[in-house]
Order: structure tokens, then sequence, then C-alpha cells
């Protein structure tokens, strides 16, 4: 399944995914994801079940192709983009990642304790995919490789951004962002550097 159905050059396709997304997106305004079943989710888009799994193995893969695209059209309309040792473009992307979570809460198509799999699935895909973007532009040799970089910081992220969010009393988002800046730019930059003693160490023969 792509990253975001926005991927989908098929009308059809992308008019029934979308009937889809809007039908859950509607049954969460009046249940919890647990309560909410396919069937549920077919009879509101007006759809068979058969169609549903023509497009999707389960509520779940719905739900992370629902945020995923919404999070995309965030970060399209924000022209965001990664650039190594760029404190501002990480910087943007953590403010994204903030907003974002509150819209989709603030809509109600995610409960503050539950559904957060598909959604932190989704959001980390996204990030992952940018700035792997970004690092495959700057083409700099790299003792560790970018896709375990942009794993590791984009999981960084999320897990950040989740923290911040379910605590009852979180401070504003714009002092989450310093923090996390803080910790996950030398994250990113550490492809760029000599090898360390430890990653040497770890393949001795090479």
């Amino acid at each position: 399944m792509p990253i975001s159905d926005c991927e989908v050059r098929d009308p059809r396709i992308r008019r029934t995914r979308k009937l889809l997304q809007g039908a859950l997106g509607n049954l969460l305004q009046t249940k919890s994801f647990e309560e909410i079943s396919v069937q549920d989710i077919a009879e509101a888009a007006t759809v068979n079940r058969a169609t549903f799994y023509d497009h999707y193995t389960d509520k779940f893969a719905l739900m992370e192709a629902m945020i995923a695209g919404g999070f995309h059209e965030l970060l399209y309309e924000r022209q965001l983009r990664y650039q190594t040792g760029c404190p501002a473009a990480l910087q943007a992307i953590i403010q994204a990642t903030c907003d974002y979570l509150i819209q989709v809460h603030s809509k109600g198509e995610c409960d503050r304790q539950t559904a957060f799999a598909p959604l932190d699935a989704a959001i980390a895909k996204a990030i992952q995919r940018l700035l792997m973007e970004g690092l495959h532009r700057e083409k700099q040799p790299s003792s560790i490789s970018p896709e375990l970089i942009a794993a590791s910081a984009s999981a960084a992220i999320c897990a950040g951004v989740k923290q911040w969010f379910s605590a009852p009393d979180h401070p504003p988002a714009k002092a989450l962002v310093a923090q996390l800046q803080e910790l996950i730019l030398p994250m990113l930059e550490a492809g760029s550097k000599p090898e360390s003693p430890v990653v040497a160490a770890a393949h001795p023969h090479q």
C-alpha cells in the first residue's frame, strides 16, 4: 500500500478511498475506533465489504491511509523539505507534527488514548520519507546508512510529540520543538561525521 493515497492515479480508486476515509472520519465523531467495524465503514460509505477489502486490508490500514493523506497535505501546504544541517527545516517538521496531532484530535478522528498505533505509523512513515529525500539530496559519504538515520529520527520525533501531547498540561508546542530539535539534530548529522570507534569496532574487517 502506498504511503499516501495521494499517490494513487486512478480516479475511480481515489474516489472509493475518499469515500471510505470520509466514512471512517464521520463515524469517529460518534464512536471510538474500537467500536467501529469494517461493516460500519462499508455501509457509511455505501459500498460492500468486498469493495472495502479491495482497497484496505483492515480498518487499521484505512486509518493509517487517512492520517497519512492528511499529514502529506499539511506538509505540502507548508512546502516542507528537510535539508541536512538546517535547524529551521527540522523545527518546521516537528512543528507540523505537533499541529497535525492537535488537528486530528480536535476533529475527533483519533481519541487521545486509543488508535495511536496507526497514527504513529502513518506520521512516522511520512516524516521518514521527508528526511530520506533530504539526506539523499546531500549525497555525502556517510558512516551510517541514511535509511537508519531517517528511521531513527522519525521515530524519535513521533515519540517525543506523542509524549508531549499525552501529558495533561503540556507546554506550548514551541518549547517542545526547541527541545526535540536539540535532541534530534545531532542524530541527523551523525551520518556526515567520521566513523566513530563504536561503529568501527562493529565491523573491523570492512
